[in-house]
């Protein structure tokens, strides 16, 4: 299992992907067969291909994170509050936390997203 820091760099590695608008960061960050759910209830995007697919679209949209505060982690889980910047028709901004699973490799296999497009709200450019 991943030490705290290990779980804690790959969330802030998964940050830096979207500073550098970098799909291929993002992926790699991930097991072959992860699955990432976001948000939740929404379909899941199972395997690398998929999530590299998903992270280029994401990025798009010019997405942004600022993390809200520390990353929690317990057992093979971390947790992470932030925000997201995005432009869809204009600047808006989504309160979101994350959930990732890591394996024994420190890859991540589940990602979990809490958020809900009712709460996405304009901001000032």
């Amino acid at each position: 299992m991943p030490s705290h820091e290990e779980m804690v760099r790959a969330v802030e590695r998964y940050v830096e992907a979207f500073d550098k608008a970098d799909a291929d960061m993002a992926a790699d960050l991930y097991a072959d067969d992860a699955t990432v759910e976001d948000p939740i209830g929404t379909p899941i995007h199972q395997g690398r291909d998929a999530i590299h697919a998903f992270y280029s679209m994401s990025m798009q949209a010019k997405a942004k994170l600022r993390l809200d505060g520390p990353v929690r982690t317990g057992g093979d889980y971390a947790a992470f509050a932030f925000t997201v910047m995005v432009d869809f028709g204009g600047p808006k901004e989504i309160e979101v936390i994350d959930t990732f699973k890591f394996d024994a490799e420190g890859k991540v296999t589940e990602m979990r997203a809490y958020w809900s497009p009712a709460k996405m709200r304009s901001i000032e450019a």
